[in-house]
């Protein structure tokens, strides 16, 4: 009989009743957010005039003003069926935080009443000592503050009233996701609109808008409950893989199984209810492995909702026996999953700043932008990749399934054959037939050679999609704040040195405005070559070309890590007023804690599962092998080794998996004791990395050997078979 416990029935007719009674509609979008059009039917016009000034510019909001809002939120709160609110936040976890207080109050006279007001709404003071700061508070200063957001809408999540909140310190420091990404959209906003004012004087805010596509994995919570491994660490530090995997490629945008369609129904509905604008799923390539999609949105709102969303899908996954998966690679031998972040530039005009136009200037206007983001991700390509580093994430990287670590730009051969032409031209102040051939002949023809030319490249980390720029290399459970920070600081800072250059060529040489700019492109052409690459990112060849280059190739995070802290990256981040020296510190130290602590889980759970699991479960199977063995000698006297020649084979090769498994489970335990004992942070993770991890594949290997011994009715974790093809 087998120990696995067989996973509950589940009725596919519950799952169509819900898909029938819960499939979003238009009607449903947004209704429990506060949003312009709550905000407008609560507030009187001049407060709502006030509210959407601010959220617009970023102003301060007084107190009177905020007294209002918080009266109305408080009353659309309750009609929805609020009773307590809170300060909903990001800190450096990776997760959301969030500490309710009831609307109860008592008034002076003792009465009960319910109470919210101004005060409450815009700060809070959590008892939030325990989250990670990377040294920039004692744990016994716990005067960490949480701000509103006034550009994220508050919710309703089940009976909370959630704001969405800056998190700091007592002295200011960021201690969360959202502050620095609010900082380095100001500033890529400040710097862009500067030069978009070249070609549109309308133009007076520029915004980064996000589209995520979220990965993950869904299994049966039965048989994840099997897997010590799963619930702890969110992978499989073990198993051998399926005879089936993904090798036909038949659950690739394959039909969606009816009870994990229902799940999907089930999600879609209170994401719409949440305004989170989900608008695609399917199949991914992996067995089990789904993804969703949303229509594209301003970027810190689109960051508030994929943190939202992780949150959903867990809740709504419990609800359908489901356990998600959003680790990087939670399965060896199949695609892991990675969160694609799709980023473009809009204008307050309407006009998308990365998509070609029809006219000469809007192209030039493109072409600005578009080779600006290439010459930012150049400068600062150590700094995107240590922005997505992580423990998970430096499994999936390169693993023919995901980007490699090295950075590199693909925008397809046709505008690549548009960059060489832009080069070619003369250097100085054009002559009107060269204008006029540059603009007929390379700038007005992008609209005719752009769409559907910009061929996807799988192996690309940041590729040019037709409108966007698209950064493949984000892990699933990555908050995409870091990786949005970085990329907004770093075009920010190109695009403040285009502007200094051009103005320069205006002021200086008396250059008319499109010769400024067709010479700086030039320049800034010339020099991005050594990024753009077009070919498979997974071959030697590219390993060796991109060396010669000067492109890094971090394949670790220890290794990752240190350009947060290097001197061009402080400069980055404090010229923009971004993140100051000490808050990168911090940073670099919590994501290095972060990556020891999650190895040092794995060892310990990959230890005992070894030794609890593993090896009493193969000397279990080797005592019923010896059982075997004497009852065929008692049949057959003397000749009983002819008989049992197999059995003794199976009973030795048994032995060997296990004194393996046991020599490398100590020899992992005595490498974390020699890491642990280290000091500096750096030094620790580098050495879980490089004397720790590896002892990891060596214990998997013999017990995967293990696995394809023993009897499969004594083995005590789920199979991938069983993990992977739920029926």
């Amino acid at each position: 009989m087998n120990s696995l416990k067989k996973p509950k029935a589940h009725s596919n007719l519950s799952f169509n009743n819900y898909s029938m009674e819960k499939e979003p509609s238009a009607l449903q979008f947004g209704t429990n957010v506060f949003n312009e059009s709550e905000l407008r039917q609560y507030l009187n016009k001049e407060a709502f005039s006030k509210i959407t000034e601010a959220i617009i510019s970023g102003s301060k909001i007084d107190r009177i003003l905020a007294d209002q809002i918080a009266a109305a939120m408080k009353n659309w709160a309750l009609s929805k069926g609020a009773t307590h609110y809170t300060h909903w936040f990001q800190p450096l976890t990776g997760a959301t935080a969030e500490k309710h207080d009831a609307f109860f109050d008592r008034a002076d006279t003792g009465e009960p009443i319910l109470k919210f007001d101004g005060d409450q709404l815009v700060q809070q003071e959590p008892d939030a000592s325990s989250f990670p700061n990377g040294g920039i508070r004692n744990t016994f200063e716990a005067r960490g503050y949480t701000a509103w957001d006034p550009s994220s809408p508050a919710f309703v999540y089940g009976s909370t009233l959630c704001i969405p909140t800056i998190f700091v310190s007592y002295t200011g420091e960021a201690l969360d996701f959202k502050t620095p990404l609010l900082k380095s959209i100001h500033a890529l906003d400040k710097a862009a609109t500067s030069v978009c004012r070249y070609f549109d004087k309308n133009t007076t805010r520029v915004m980064a808008t996000l589209g995520w596509e979220q990965e993950y994995f869904l299994i049966d919570k039965d048989r994840a409950a099997s897997r010590p491994d799963l619930i702890l660490t969110g992978r499989t530090l073990m198993g051998h893989e399926s005879s089936k995997g993904q090798q036909l490629d038949d659950h690739y945008f394959g039909s969606i199984p009816t009870r994990v369609l229902g799940f999907m129904q089930e999600l879609e509905h209170e994401c719409w209810l949440l305004g989170i604008p989900v608008k695609t799923r399917h199949n991914e390539v992996a067995p089990s492995q789904f993804e969703l999609a949303p229509i594209y949105e301003e970027a810190n709102l689109a960051v508030d909702h994929n943190s939202l969303l992780m949150d959903i899908m867990n809740r709504v996954a419990d609800k359908h026996h489901f356990m998600v998966l959003l680790h990087e690679k939670p399965f060896a031998g199949i695609n892991g999953s990675g969160k694609h972040n799709n980023w473009s530039l809009a204008t307050n005009t309407g006009v998308n700043l990365l998509s070609p136009g029809k006219t000469p200037m809007s192209n030039l206007q493109f072409l600005t932008f578009f080779t600006s983001t290439i010459a930012a991700v150049l400068e600062h390509e150590e700094l995107l990749r240590a922005a997505i580093a992580s423990a998970g994430n430096d499994h999936r990287l390169g693993a023919n399934e995901a980007p490699p670590a090295i950075i590199s730009v693909f925008i397809g051969q046709q505008l690549s054959k548009v960059l060489d032409d832009l080069e070619n031209v003369s250097k100085g102040k054009l002559s009107p037939q060269e204008k006029t051939d540059l603009k007929l002949n390379v700038v007005g023809k992008i609209p005719e050679i752009l769409l559907d030319n910009t061929d996807r490249n799988r192996t690309s980390p940041f590729a040019f999609t037709g409108n966007k720029f698209e950064f493949r290399a984000v892990g699933s459970n990555a908050n995409c704040a870091k990786p949005m920070t970085v990329l907004n600081a770093m075009v920010a800072e190109r695009l403040n040195q285009f502007k200094i250059e051009t103005d320069a060529l205006i002021e200086k040489k008396g250059m008319k405005k499109d010769d400024a700019i067709f010479n700086v492109l030039r320049d800034q052409i010339k020099g991005i070559k050594s990024i753009l690459f077009e070919g498979d990112g997974y071959s030697g060849e590219w390993e060796k070309l991109s060396k010669k280059r000067g492109l890094s190739n971090n394949r670790t995070t220890p290794e990752a890590l240190p350009a947060f802290v290097s001197k061009k990256s402080i400069t980055l981040f404090e010229s923009l007023e971004i993140l100051n020296e000490r808050e990168l510190e911090a940073r670099y130290h919590v994501d290095l804690e972060e990556y020891v602590m999650k190895l040092q889980i794995e060892a310990r759970t990959l230890g005992d599962i070894s030794r609890n699991h593993i090896i009493p479960t193969g000397i279990r199977y080797q005592n019923t092998l010896i059982e075997n063995v004497k009852g065929l000698k008692e049949i057959y006297g003397k000749d009983y080794q002819k008989h049992s020649k197999e059995q003794m084979a199976i009973i030795e090769r048994i032995s060997q998996h296990i004194a393996a498994i046991n020599t490398g489970v100590n020899a992992m335990i005595e490498a974390r004791k020699k890491a642990n004992i280290l000091e500096d942070i750096h030094q620790k993770a580098t050495a879980y990395c490089k004397e720790v991890f590896p002892f990891f594949h060596e214990i998997r290997y013999q017990c995967d050997k293990l696995e394809l011994i023993v009897d499969a009715s004594i083995w005590p974790l789920a199979k991938y078979r069983q993990l992977l093809f739920m029926q």
